[in-house]
């Protein structure tokens, strides 16, 4: 009801409307309009309210509340439902404690920031506000052996968004799950598995991206390897608007993998790729290697040609020529 109650000021964006038409329009008493005009006020909402004329609605918020990022979603279910949360230890946690109760495919999970955020092995992951940081629940009707598919899923719907946002060919995927501008890291993916025997419960996919951020500001140990959008634009990003063109990309290659497989996955993130035909480092399990990369194989493995030979790599970390790291 907060929500309909914005959209009612919305619509009247720069008019006064009375507590009692919305009370009215809405159905509910004059002290639940109070309640919620003082909730979104909470929210960051600027809304004047004067006697005998009632509320208007001056600006809206900076934060990433539902009645910013669901006004305009074109998605059938990822976004929907939509769960906001000023700050957690790890959206993937809480999408995770949320599947298990059963929560549909698409429910998203975001953090304005995480206090314990996580990468690729067990890593932390800064992710203070002004990023990024959100988790979507799928239930694939898929065979877990092809859970790490759904990596590329998100990379390939991660770098199509960004590129169409920012109008530019420069966002690289690095494999796995990095994404790249200009060789640094902008953002990541960390997806998470549950399963049977023969099939998926449900996949988590987390992704964490450096927008309104200072990359200065990092740790010293990571700032001369990452950037941001706004380092990138020189300006801030409407936030809520990309993440919906995020949602919207992830649904529509989502449904792609689910209808088509992963050839067509496989095929666009080639397209994105900021690794192949490259000389790279690869610590793996087994060691370190260095060599050129030739390709990812139908299962999402790296494919390194080294000492004369192609090796399979299944995990692993990547560095390209030149990284710090």
């Amino acid at each position: 009801m907060k929500t309909a109650v914005l959209e009612l000021l919305k619509s009247h964006r720069g008019d006064f409307v009375s507590g009692e038409q919305i009370a009215r329009d809405l159905n509910i008493s004059r002290t639940a309009v109070w309640k919620h005009i003082s909730a979104l006020r909470e929210e960051g909402y600027r809304i004047e309210s004067r006697s005998r004329r009632g509320y208007r609605l001056q600006g809206v918020t900076d934060l990433l509340v539902p009645g910013e990022v669901l006004t305009g979603l074109a998605t059938r279910f990822c976004g929907r439902p939509y769960y906001y949360y000023p700050s957690l230890v790890s959206t993937n946690n809480t999408a995770k404690e949320l599947a298990r109760k059963g929560v549909p495919e698409g429910t998203t999970v975001l953090a304005e920031e995480q206090s314990g955020g996580r990468g690729r092995l067990g890593r932390n992951w800064y992710s203070p506000r002004g990023g990024l940081w959100f988790s979507v629940v799928l239930r694939p009707p898929l065979h877990p052996a092809r859970g790490s598919e759904a990596t590329f899923v998100a990379a390939v719907a991660g770098a199509e968004a960004l590129h169409n946002y920012l109008k530019t060919a420069e966002i690289g995927i690095k494999w796995p799950n990095d994404f790249l501008w200009q060789g640094k890291k902008l953002g990541g993916i960390l997806t998470e598995l549950t399963g049977e025997m023969d099939r998926i419960s449900y996949l988590i996919i987390g992704i964490g991206l450096n927008v309104n951020l200072d990359p200065h500001k990092f740790p010293p140990e990571i700032n001369a390897r990452v950037t941001s959008l706004r380092q990138i634009v020189g300006r801030d990003v409407d936030r809520a608007e990309l993440l919906r063109r995020l949602l919207a990309a992830l649904e529509g290659w989502y449904l792609v993998w689910r209808e088509d497989g992963f050839a067509p996955v496989r095929a666009a993130w080639k397209r994105y790729n900021a690794c192949l035909d490259r000389t790279l480092r690869v610590s793996t399990p087994e060691g370190e290697l260095v060599g050129q990369a030739v390709d990812v194989d139908l299962d999402g493995a790296l494919l390194l040609e080294t000492g004369g030979r192609i090796r399979r790599i299944v995990t692993g970390e990547l560095f390209l020529e030149g990284d710090v790291g």
